[in-house]
C-alpha cells in the first residue's frame, strides 16, 4: 500500500484540510452502539455542528461507561514527521494515557477535551493566520520546467551536425540511448518520491533517506556544486551566442573573450535578481521562455514546409526530398571526433536535466504526483522533439554544400559533377573533394536558423533555452544545498541553511551559488571543466537507481511506493549503465567525481552524524543478520569454531568500565558480548500488579551510546527481577538468538562479602552453580580497589552525568592503556576443556596486549621446578635484599640512602610485572556452603595488585590439538 490516498471527496468534506481521514475537520465521527437481539450493531454519525458545539453535545450527553476511551481517529498529522512541520504536530494518545482511569463526569482526559485543547491550540496559536508559499502543479512545476532543461543549444547548434556524422539512423539510436537511461531514472524517481512526502532538497532528498547520510552528503555537495557549475556553462552558451551576432554584425564590445565575460556577468545578474523575487517570479519567466520556444519550433517545422528558394538551395537547404532523406540515413564520419561514442558524448549532456523539477520538490502541491507525472510527460515531448528535428532536417538539407549561387547547373550541362547534389542541379564537388565547404549540415551549426522561415526566431530559441536552463540550474543548486545544510552532516555550512520569506527561500545559498558561477563565467575557459557535469549528473542517476534498487529487494515494510511501473532490476540496470557512460564519455572527470565522492564519504563514515532516517542500508543490515543467524542455527558445532560469548553480569555498563573493557577486550571482533543489567523491583503484590516505570528503569539508547563510544562491541539489555540469581538465571536462559547464545558468564568478584547478608551470599554463590548447572562456562574478575566507580563518581560530583549522560563521561581503565612488555600469568590448575588458556590468548592478539607474554604454570614436575628455581633465586638474593616490610619507614629510608646498592622491594616487583593473573576457579561440590565457597575464591585472589580472573570451562573442548 502506498503513501498516496484516494482524491475522491465525501460529501461536505469540500473545505477540509488535505491529508485527514475524519469527516469534520476537528470532531472525529461519533460512534453508538444499539442492541439488536444477540447483536450488536454500531451506527457511525457525521456531526454537522461546529467543532465547539460537538464538544458541548458530546460532555452533555456522554454516559458512565466502563469501555471509556481516549482513542483518536487515524489521522495524517499523526504520521507526519515533526521535524518537517513548523508547529508541534498532533500526536495520537499514549498507552499509558489511555489505561489510566477516566473522570466521565468532569470530563477530564476525554476525548472532546483533547480536541477541545487542540482548537484552542489551533485558533490562538502564536502565529495566528500566516501567508501560505506558492505551490506549483505538475505542469508549471516539473513538466515545463524539466522541458526547458532539457532543450538546450545542443538543440539548434549541435543536433545538426550529429546527424550529419551519425546518420538519421544512429542518431536516433543516441537518443534513444540517452531517453532510455534518463527513463530508467525517471521511474526510480517515481518511486521514492511516491514513497512518502518528499521535502525539498531534490535528488540529495531521494538519495540521503534511501541510502542514509554516507551516500546522501557527498551526492548533496557534489548535485550542488555541478548545479552551480551548468548555470554558469548554460550562462556562457548564451552569451557566445549573443558575441557571435554581434561579431556578424561588425560589433564588439571589447573583444572575443572578455564579451563572454562582460555579458555572462550581466546575464548572471539578471538571473540571481529574477531568483531572489521568488519562486512564483521565477515560474513565470519560465512560462514565458517555454512559449517562446514552442513559437521558434513552430517556425522551424514551418520552414521546411516552406519550398526553397535558390539562395537557400546554394547553403544546401531543398526541403523534404526523399533521396536526401536515404543519403542521410546512414553515417559518414568525418575528423578527430567521428565515432559513435564521441557524438553520444556530445549529445547525453542535453537529457540531464529530467531533475528540474524533483529539485524545487518542496515547493509542489503534490510531489508525489507532479514528479512522475510531469518527469516522464517531459521525457516524452522532449524525445519526440529530438527525434522529430533529426528526421526532418536529415530530410531538408545535404551534408555538404559552398553557398555559391555560381555552382548552380544549366539544364543542359556537360561539366563533371559526382554525388546527390548533381541530381538536385547543382554542382558541389569541388568543395567536396578540397573540404572546404562552408554549408551544410557536416558544416556548419546554424543548420535550424537556415532552415526555419524566420531566422531570428531561432535565436529566439537559443537565448530561451540557455537562459531557462541557467535559471532553472540556478534555483536548483541553492534548493538542494539548504537541505543540506539543515541536516548539518558537514561542519561550517549551517549558515546556508537559513529561509526567508512565506517559502523559505535560500538567499544565502543563491548568493553562494551566484559566487561560484561567477567565478567561472569570468574564466571563460570551461572546456576542461565541462565534462564533471555530466559526470556528476550520471553519478546522481546511478545512486538513485542503486537507491531504488537497493530499497526493493531489502523487502522493509516501510518500502511501498505506489508509482507500481518500475521495477528493481531495471533499476540496478540503470545505475550500471550510467557508471559505464561516466567512464565512456570522460573517463577522467569520472575518476575526480568518484574521488570526490568516496572523500566525502569517508568523512561523513568517521563523523557519523547523529541523524537517522530509516535508510535502506538499515533494512539491508537487518535481512543479512537475520539471514545469517537462521542459517547459522542449522550448522553443526565444531571445536575450531568456538568462540567464548559472553554475558556480563555489568549492572548499568557505566558504573564497571574496567569490566567492560576487560570482555570487550578478548570479544571485540571474535564473539558475542551482552552487557546484561539486573533491575532490582519490589515483589509484594501491587508492585506485581502494575511495575512502576520509574522503578529501576533505565535508558538502553543512552547504554548503547556509550558502549559505541567506548568502542566496545557489545548489546545491553535488562532484566527486572527479585534478586541477582532469578535476574541472572532467567538472562542466561533467554539472551542471544539461535547461535549467537552466550556459552560464558562473567561477574565481578563481590568485594563487600563480608559484610553482606547471608541472602546476598547465597544469591550471589548460587548465580555460579546456575551457570554449571546450565553448562555455561564462569569468569570472575576481581580487581584490588574493585570494579564498581560509584563512590568515586560521588566523591566527584559527576554520576547523574555518568548515568543519565553517558554519553559525555569516559572514564578510563588500565585495560584501556598500552601493557607494554609485562606477562599474563596462567595458573591451570585443572583442566577445564581450555578456556583458561584461550582467554589470554585472546587478550594478546589486541593489540595494546600484542607485547606481552603468557606464563603458564601447571601442577607437577613443571610446577615443581619452578619452585625450586623460584626458592633457590630467593635464597641467592636474600643477603642482597632490603627487607623494608620488616623496618619502619625512617629506617627504611636511612638504609636506602646508604646502602644504595641494596635490592627495594620496588625494584624486586618492577623485575617481574604482571598485568593479569588467571587462575583456574575451583568447582565446589554441590552441598558447600556458600560462605566456604566465597572464602575460597577470597583466598585465591586476595593480595595481588594486578587484575585477577577466576576462570572455569564446563569441561568441553574449545581448543584444537589435532587439524581435523
Amino acid at each position: 500500500m502506498g503513501h498516496r490516498f484516494s482524491k475522491r471527496k465525501l460529501e461536505g468534506t469540500e473545505n477540509l484540510s488535505p491529508g485527514r481521514f475524519s469527516v469534520s475537520e476537528e470532531a472525529p465521527p461519533h460512534y453508538s452502539s444499539y442492541s439488536t437481539g444477540s447483536e450488536m450493531a454500531v451506527s457511525m454519525e457525521t456531526p454537522t455542528q461546529r467543532p465547539s458545539e460537538v464538544v458541548n453535545s458530546r460532555q452533555d450527553n456522554r454516559r458512565p461507561s466502563i469501555y471509556s476511551t481516549m482513542d483518536a481517529m487515524p489521522h495524517l498529522e499523526f504520521y507526519a514527521n515533526a521535524t518537517a512541520t513548523g508547529r508541534i504536530r498532533r500526536c495520537r494518545p499514549s498507552l499509558e494515557t489511555l489505561r489510566k482511569t477516566v473522570d466521565v463526569d468532569s470530563g477530564r482526559g476525554s476525548v472532546s477535551a483533547l480536541q477541545e485543547s487542540e482548537i484552542e491550540s489551533e485558533e490562538n496559536g502564536p502565529g495566528g493566520k500566516t501567508a501560505q508559499p506558492v505551490r506549483f502543479g505538475w505542469i508549471t512545476g516539473v513538466m515545463i520546467r524539466c522541458m526547458l532543461n532539457i532543450w538546450g543549444v545542443i538543440l539548434f547548434l549541435r543536433l545538426s551536425w550529429i546527424t550529419s556524422q551519425a546518420g538519421i539512423l544512429l542518431t536516433w539510436l543516441i537518443i534513444l540511448m540517452s531517453v532510455l537511461v534518463t527513463s530508467i531514472t525517471a521511474l526510480s524517481v517515481s518511486a521514492i518520491s511516491t514513497n512518502g512526502r518528499v521535502s525539498s532538497g531534490g535528488a540529495y532528498f531521494m538519495i540521503s533517506r534511501t541510502l542514509g547520510p554516507e551516500l546522501g552528503g557527498p551526492i548533496g555537495v557534489v548535485f550542488s556544486f555541478a548545479n552551480a557549475l551548468a548555470c554558469a556553462l548554460n550562462t556562457v552558451g548564451f552569451a557566445e551566442t549573443v558575441r557571435d551576432l554581434l561579431i556578424e554584425y561588425d560589433s564588439q564590445i571589447v573583444d572575443s573573450v572578455n564579451d563572454v565575460r562582460i555579458i555572462g556577468s550581466i546575464t548572471v545578474t539578471v538571473l540571481l535578481l529574477i531568483s531572489l523575487a521568488g519562486m512564483e517570479w521565477e515560474s513565470k519567466t519560465q512560462i514565458l521562455f517555454f512559449l517562446v520556444l514552442m513559437v521558434s519550433f513552430v517556425n522551424y517545422f514551418v520552414g521546411t514546409l516552406i519550398p526553397a528558394t535558390p539562395q537557400k538551395q546554394s547553403i544546401g537547404v531543398f526541403g523534404y526530398r526523399s533521396e536526401i532523406f536515404l543519403e542521410n540515413l546512414f553515417p559518414d564520419w568525418r575528423g578527430a571526433d567521428g565515432d559513435f561514442f564521441r557524438m553520444f558524448a556530445i549529445f547525453f549532456p542535453s537529457a540531464i536535466g529530467i531533475l528540474a523539477g524533483a529539485n524545487i520538490s518542496g515547493d509542489l502541491k503534490e510531489p508525489e504526483i507532479a514528479i512522475p507525472r510531469g518527469t516522464l510527460m517531459a521525457i516524452f515531448w522532449t524525445t519526440v522533439s529530438y527525434l522529430a528535428i533529426s528526421s526532418t532536417v536529415g530530410a531538408c538539407v545535404l551534408r555538404d554544400a559552398s553557398g555559391s549561387m555560381n555552382d548552380s547547373l544549366p539544364l543542359n550541362f556537360s561539366e563533371p559533377c559526382e554525388g546527390l547534389s548533381c541530381g538536385l542541379g547543382w554542382n558541389f564537388t569541388e568543395c567536396q573533394q578540397s573540404g572546404t565547404c562552408t554549408f551544410g549540415l557536416a558544416n556548419n551549426f546554424q543548420v535550424l536558423i537556415q532552415v526555419s522561415g524566420f531566422g531570428p526566431l531561432i535565436y529566439a530559441g537559443i537565448f530561451a533555452a540557455t537562459l531557462s536552463s541557467a535559471l532553472a540550474f540556478l534555483v536548483s543548486a541553492p534548493k538542494v544545498f539548504q537541505c543540506l545544510c539543515k541536516d548539518n552532516i558537514y561542519p561550517f555550512i549551517g549558515f546556508f541553511a537559513k529561509g526567508y520569506g512565506k517559502n523559505n527561500e535560500p538567499l544565502r545559498a543563491y548568493l553562494l551559488c551566484y559566487i561560484i558561477a561567477m567565478c567561472f563565467i569570468l574564466i571563460a575557459e570551461l572546456n576542461v571543466i565541462a565534462p564533471l557535469i555530466s559526470n556528476f549528473f550520471l553519478c546522481s542517476y546511478a545512486l538513485i537507481n542503486f537507491s531504488c534498487f537497493h530499497a526493493s529487494i531489502t523487502n522493509s515494510p516501510g518500502w511501498r511506493p505506489s508509482f507500481r511501473y518500475f521495477s528493481p532490476w531495471t533499476g540496478l540496470f540503470g545505475a550500471v549503465i550510467s557508471v559505464v557512460l561516466m567512464f565512456l564519455l570522460t573517463w577522467w572527470a569520472a575518476l575526480i567525481a568518484f574521488g570526490l565522492i568516496i572523500f566525502l564519504f569517508g568523512y561523513v563514515v568517521y563523523k557519523k552524524p547523529g541523524v537517522n532516517w530509516g535508510s535502506s542500508v538499515q533494512a539491508s543490515t537487518y535481512n543479512m543478520a537475520l539471514s545469517y543467524s537462521v542459517s547459522l542455527a542449522g550448522v553443526e558445532d565444531h571445536v575450531k569454531n568456538y568462540r567464548p560469548q559472553c554475558l556480563v553480569l555489568t549492572g548499568p555498563p557505566t558504573l564497571r568500565p574496567a569490566l567492560v573493557d576487560f570482555v570487550g577486550s578478548f570479544t571485540k571482533n571474535v564473539s558475542l558480548m551482552i552487557c546484561g543489567d539486573i533491575l532490582m523491583v519490589r515483589t509484594n503484590s501491587s508492585a506485581l500488579k502494575r511495575p512502576n516505570k520509574k522503578n529501576g528503569s533505565r535508558n538502553s539508547n543512552d547504554m548503547i551510546k556509550w558502549l559505541n563510544q567506548r568502542k566496545v562491541r557489545s548489546f545491553y539489555t535488562s532484566f527486572k527481577a527479585s534478586d541477582l540469581r532469578e535476574g541472572a538465571r532467567h538472562l542466561l536462559q533467554a539472551s542471544g538468538l539461535g547461535k549467537l547464545k552466550p556459552n560464558i558468564l562473567v561477574m565481578g568478584f563481590k568485594m563487600n562479602w563480608h559484610e553482606s547478608s547471608s541472602k546476598g551470599i547465597e544469591d550471589y554463590i548460587n548465580t555460579i552453580y546456575d551457570a554449571f548447572d546450565s553448562n555455561h562456562g564462569v569468569c570472575v574478575l576481581r580487581m584490588m580497589d574493585g570494579l564498581d566507580i560509584r563512590d568515586e563518581l560521588e566523591t566527584e560530583g559527576m554520576l547523574c552525568s555518568s548515568v543519565c549522560n553517558t554519553a559525555n563521561d569516559q572514564i578510563k581503565t588500565v585495560f584501556q592503556s598500552n601493557q607494554g612488555k609485562k606477562t599474563i600469568d596462567v595458573y591451570w590448575i585443572s583442566d577445564d576443556g581450555g578456556l583458561t588458556l584461550l582467554v589470554p590468548y585472546l587478550l594478546t592478539r589486541r593489540k595494546c596486549w600484542r607485547r606481552s607474554k603468557v606464563r603458564v604454570f601447571i601442577i607437577g614436575e613443571q610446577q615443581t621446578m619452578e619452585n625450586d628455581r623460584k626458592e633457590r633465586f630467593e635464597e641467592t638474593l636474600a643477603p642482597f635484599r632490603l627487607n623494608e616490610g620488616q623496618l619502619d619507614e625512617r629506617t627504611a629510608q636511612q638504609q636506602r640512602t646508604e646502602f644504595t646498592w641494596k635490592v627495594t622491594d620496588k625494584e624486586m616487583d618492577a623485575l617481574r610485572p604482571k598485568v593479569c593473573v588467571c587462575v583456574s576457579l575451583p568447582v565446589a561440590q554441590a552441598d558447600c556452603p556458600s560462605s566456604l565457597y566465597m572464602s575460597w575464591l577470597d583466598t585465591l585472589s586476595y593480595g595481588i595488585h594486578c587484575p585477577v580472573l577466576l576462570i572455569r570451562g564446563n569441561q568441553q573442548n574449545v581448543m584444537t590439538f589435532y587439524c581435523q
